[in-house]
């Protein structure tokens, strides 16, 4: 088995993680290890990954191939749910813990804050696709 399919992916996705999500929270003045690990933010990792499978199934197998076909929506259905049922999410988070705080004091502690950045703008989703892309084309040609 050729596990570049494998290897690929999880360099761009560590790497728009990790790396890219530090330089840009350090250019910005907000960098946090929790905003690093966090759900959401730019660029988005799960769209790096999942472009750079496709474009690696591509570059390899060919665009006309299943696999490429199989990869390509799935990382379509991967990158819509980051921006749609993710936003969903991000407004119910919003809207208990605005709820929370309106708790009477002796109850509000008994509930942690959820997290309100889940979601991914698609601004975000783009150019975390664009990562995984240029990853792909870098480690395989």
């Amino acid at each position: 088995m050729n596990y570049q399919f494998i290897i690929i992916p999880i360099i761009a996705s560590l790497f728009t993680q990790f790396f890219a999500k530090f330089i840009i929270s350090k250019l910005n003045g907000n960098f946090s290890w929790k905003n690093i690990l966090a759900y959401g933010g730019m660029p988005s990792a799960h769209s790096a990954l999942v472009s750079s499978l496709a474009t690696s199934i591509a570059i390899t197998k060919s665009l006309y191939s299943v696999e490429f076909a199989i990869s390509f929506f799935f990382a379509i259905i991967v990158m819509v749910d980051a921006m749609g049922l993710r936003s969903h999410i991000t407004e119910q988070s919003k809207t208990i813990n605005k709820l929370i705080i309106d708790l009477p004091d002796e109850l509000e502690y008994k509930y942690r804050e959820l997290n309100e950045r889940v979601a991914h703008t698609p601004f975000q989703v783009l150019i975390g696709s664009l990562i995984g892309i240029i990853v792909a084309f870098i480690l395989l040609i």
